[in-house]
């Protein structure tokens, strides 16, 4: 199946769902004992599933994920993936941003990001200093469009005025327990001003024995999984990355695109799912 993709204002476009790769090969540093076997056919499953957009980091198994990741792709025509990949908060000073994503694109042996964000704030270093690095990675191609993550509503403005490029997406926790940035008016602002919303952790936290969440999934014909994924891309400007090993969850997370949820739903849901949170627990926005 192939993917459908989301456009936003401005023209960026991205598939509406993606694979990660957050503990592939490790977790912060390599893990000498993992299976990089299984893990690339992790990667390469979900490529024949049609999950074409690959998320990855420098920061993910000390850059072993980008490593597996590249195994798993060679061979692949690049004009099929959509690349994403993240600087980390360390290398966001001077030229670090320019080394971080050369040394990722050896790693992956592409020669450019389709999307190059920066990982976390760095509140140590200035940001002007760290939006002029990812400028210059957008002008000598090693990217094609550049983006932040977990970047609060201030944060996003200033990196928008201090950029000579479109910042076209904020990588973000969001689903439906959740919701720090509906209430902090983040989702709304990237909306309204031509910024994807790219969900990490769609799922992670999500109740899905919740009355309201399988009432619908029957009604829809979907299982509650599939619906709280669909909730996110039925949004306006709203994308999800999802990571799955097993075969199954695999096959149901696919089962998630290619169809939409109505507008009510979608709204009954953001209002009456229940045991909403208000900040995320795993990195709140600054």
């Amino acid at each position: 199946m192939t993917v459908p993709w989301k456009t936003i204002a401005g023209g960026f476009s991205m598939p509406v769902l993606g694979q990660g790769t957050w503990r592939l090969g490790g977790v912060s540093e390599r893990d000498p004992e993992n299976d990089d076997a299984r893990d690339i056919t992790v990667i390469r499953r979900a490529l024949d599933a049609g999950l074409t957009h690959i998320d990855t980091a420098e920061m993910y198994a000390g850059g072993h994920a980008e490593e597996l990741v590249g195994e798993a792709i060679r061979g692949v025509e690049r004009s099929r993936l959509f690349l994403t990949g993240k600087v980390w908060k360390s290398h966001l000073g001077g030229d670090g941003p320019l080394r971080a994503a050369e040394a990722s694109l050896r790693r992956l042996g592409v020669d450019a990001f389709d999307l190059y964000l920066v990982h976390q704030v760095n509140p140590e270093i200035p940001l002007k200093e760290t939006i002029q690095a990812m400028n210059r990675l957008q002008r000598e191609g090693l990217v094609r469009n550049i983006g932040v993550s977990n970047f609060s509503l201030d944060r996003l403005k200033q990196a928008q005025a201090l950029s000579e490029v479109p910042i076209v997406a904020n990588q973000l926790h969001y689903n439906l327990q959740v919701r720090e940035i509906e209430l902090s008016g983040l989702l709304d602002f990237c909306q309204k001003t031509g910024v994807m919303v790219i969900a990490w952790r769609p799922l992670r936290g999500v109740d899905c024995s919740v009355p309201l969440l399988t009432e619908l999934a029957a009604r829809y014909g979907h299982t509650p999984r599939q619906l709280a994924l669909n909730w996110l891309i039925s949004q306006p400007g709203v994308v999800t990355i999802v990571k799955a090993s097993d075969p199954l969850h695999l096959a149901e997370n696919v089962g998630a695109v290619g169809w939409r949820m109505a507008e009510e739903d979608v709204e009954r849901l953001r209002r009456e799912y229940p045991d909403r949170r208000a900040v995320s627990e795993a990195v709140p926005l600054i």
